[in-house]
């Protein structure tokens, strides 16, 4: 589901380290064995320890991004480090093998894998009916939800969703949903929206019907003047109203846009079309929009020969105030918004180049959101993690197996001699401590 391209040749805006990459805290340093107070997990699946390879979380001080000789052991938990997501107490990190199709529990604290709570037993790998691309960590910080398309559910098509205790390291349910790729949490924690394969629908689980006797679900299907189409992905604009990314033709539907919706509701609002729409961000109340429609070219400046889009859209008046800009194209999944207005956008499975000598990019751009510039960087490969670095004009992002340092302060691209050098092929990457005062 999706496609990449685009391509500016202006560099303008970025000073970026390069170096391999491949992905709720204490304050205190007394636990910790990298002794940091300010730190930045890097999912490495190959990490070189000699002779062999494994599975780490790397370790990176966000104050001065110097990499830390310790890092965080997986191995013999799980055969991957890939996608994460930390609790919003910064204790735990999950983290998943695709390989294994597990999840390991980390705790941030001591910077080991979890234990059992209230005792010394290291919690095992838990092991997934399936392969995931959507995950959190619940409000209680001990919950974690996992969507996953292919699970095998006894009686109805495969799909369910996937809640697991990190205190004990067990599958607590499985709510069937057919083909549940992605899952998002309303801000309260009460509610999931849960969006399927190649479904005009919508479904809503009611978490706190979990294991209660009732039916946590209900199916949001729309009506004939205002429905779905191919819907992906919410942005939540209050505790119980949402923007509803339709991904429309770029997944086999008809018409792709952001639909108002209010939870309880049988239908959305009416749909803003604009072209492609699998994922945003918002920003006060502009609301930035990426997709790739199908067959769309990138003009001049680069060789892919089909691009992505960039709306902007104001949540006021409903209405697109600017763009279509041209980015990568690929399925866009990945987006945030660094210091002085620099959005970076990712996306999967884009027209990636690397011609020896040649032009270089992949599927990131990064968007000055003070005079519309749109920079795609020297680097190939899926985009598949980002952290803006709170109180520095720093951004993390692991791009191709590459974990690579962006500047936002500067006015051009410029590679810089390695500061931190991650060997292996590192995924995701993620702040697992608060911002320092």
């Amino acid at each position: 589901m999706k496609k990449t391209v685009i391509a500016l040749g202006l560099l303008l805006g970025f000073s970026v380290i390069v170096v391999s990459c491949g992905g709720g805290s204490s304050s205190s340093t007394q636990q910790k064995a990298s002794g940091l107070r300010y730190r930045a997990f890097v999912s490495n699946s190959l990490f070189s320890s000699g002779v062999t390879s494994s599975p780490v979380l790397n370790i990176v001080n966000a104050i001065n991004d110097q990499l830390s000789p310790s890092f965080v052991s997986l191995l013999g938990t799980v055969a991957q480090a890939q996608q994460m997501a930390v609790s919003a107490d910064l204790h735990y990190t999950m983290v998943f093998s695709l390989l294994s199709q597990s999840i390991a529990i980390v705790d941030n604290t001591t910077e080991t894998t979890a234990t059992v709570a209230g005792g010394t037993t290291v919690i095992p790998a838990i092991i997934l009916p399936g392969i995931t691309e959507s995950m959190f960590i619940a409000k209680d910080n001990t919950t974690g939800y996992i969507a996953i398309p292919s699970a095998p559910v006894t009686g109805d098509p495969n799909g369910a969703v996937v809640q697991i205790s990190l205190a004990s390291g067990t599958i607590t349910a499985t709510i069937p949903v057919a083909a549940a790729h992605f899952i998002v949490p309303s801000p309260d924690g009460t509610r999931i929206l849960v969006f399927s394969d190649n479904s005009d629908s919508i479904t809503m689980i009611s978490t706190g019907a979990i294991g209660s006797g009732q039916d946590p679900r209900t199916v949001i299907t729309g009506n004939a003047q205002n429905h779905f189409d191919r819907p992906v992905w919410a942005i939540f604009t209050g505790t119980s109203s949402a923007e509803i990314f339709n991904c429309g033709p770029e997944c086999g539907g008809t018409v792709a846009g952001i639909s108002p919706y209010t939870l309880g509701n049988s239908a959305p609002g009416t749909m803003l079309a604009l072209g492609a729409s699998t994922y945003g961000l918002l920003d006060g109340s502009t609301l930035y929009v990426a997709g790739t429609p199908p067959n769309t070219p990138c003009g001049a400046g680069t060789a892919a020969k089909t691009c992505g889009v960039l709306n902007i859209v104001d949540l006021g008046s409903m209405r697109r105030t600017a763009g279509p800009f041209l980015i990568p194209d690929g399925f866009h999944d990945r987006m945030a918004m660094g210091s002085l207005g620099q959005l970076f956008i990712g996306s999967h499975t884009c027209t990636s180049i690397n011609e020896i000598g040649g032009e270089v990019r992949g599927c990131l751009a990064i968007f000055n959101t003070k005079n519309s510039q749109v920079i795609v960087p020297p680097q190939s490969g899926d985009a598949t993690g980002m952290q803006p670095i709170p109180g520095r004009n720093v951004v993390y992002v692991c791009e191709g197996g590459a974990f690579t340092i962006y500047d936002t302060s500067t006015d051009k691209q410029l590679v810089q001699a390695f500061v931190t050098d991650i060997v292996g092929q590192s995924f995701d990457v993620k702040l697992v401590d608060p911002p320092l005062n």
